[in-house]
């Protein structure tokens, strides 16, 4: 039986919206949205894995568990790997999920949702995806696609990720959700690894692992939360999370 721990990163410095995790939405900072979130998907512990004491102290009002980590990492995924390493040095979480710390509106049971693929032994890692419903996703590059191989109804084997619309022809395009389950050992082997070049050319951190030969499985949920990466994107959190109005 795996025992996850769940671990959301939290990065201050955003260029597109500066101080994102302690954005005000209805009296409580973003992160504390995202993190009462993962506490209800219910599937083990929930730390944040913070770049600023202000950050550690909005959790900590709430009630939460934040580390501090280095401010200086090029991603959540090294982010989260630090914090396992300080909140679980003795190794007893073999999963850990990443939520992003700007997901607001995440459902418990998409979080829970990416767990199903590790069913299977030969899995490395864990995500999710949602079949795109708007013309305008299909071109749209801030849409990541995921090109896969159906195995079982609802899951899928990852075969590439992109900006462009892919796979050409008629069929279902597939929005991918930036959350990840990752077995310990693969995060710690994906953190190892350098960027890779289509990584690199793409700018989707996920195509290391793929490149590094991991295996990744998708496992499909209804729709796809709401990032939160600009003013415009708060507030529509805001207009989802508003008092007495289902997310």
């Amino acid at each position: 039986m795996a025992n996850p721990i769940v671990l959301i990163p939290a990065r201050m410095n955003s260029t597109r919206l500066p101080g994102k995790p302690l954005a005000d939405i209805h009296g409580a900072p973003m992160i504390v949205h995202v993190w009462r979130r993962a506490m209800e998907a219910d599937v083990g512990p929930v730390w944040v894995a913070a770049d600023d004491p202000r950050v550690i102290e909005a959790v900590a009002a709430a009630g939460g568990k934040a580390v501090m980590t280095r401010f200086d990492h090029p991603s959540g995924s090294d982010r989260i790997f630090e914090a396992l390493g300080a909140v679980d040095a003795a190794g007893v979480h073999d999963v850990v999920v990443n939520v992003q710390g700007d997901l607001p509106t995440i459902e418990g049971s998409v979080v829970r949702a990416c767990l199903a693929p590790l069913a299977d032994d030969d899995v490395d890692i864990a995500t999710l995806a949602t079949p795109i419903t708007r013309d305008e996703e299909k071109d749209d590059p801030n849409v990541v696609k995921a090109v896969a191989t159906e195995l079982d109804p609802g899951r899928l084997r990852a075969l590439y990720f992109t900006r462009a619309r892919a796979p050409w022809g008629e069929g279902r395009l597939l929005h991918h959700i930036g959350l990840y389950a990752y077995r310990r050992e693969a995060l710690g082997r994906f953190v190892a690894a350098p960027p890779s070049p289509l990584e690199r050319r793409e700018k989707l951190e996920q195509l290391r692992a793929l490149e590094a030969g991991m295996r990744v499985d998708i496992a499909l949920v209804d729709t796809a939360p709401l990032g939160v990466d600009a003013p415009e994107d708060l507030e529509r959190a805001r207009r989802m999370l508003a008092p007495g109005k289902p997310a």
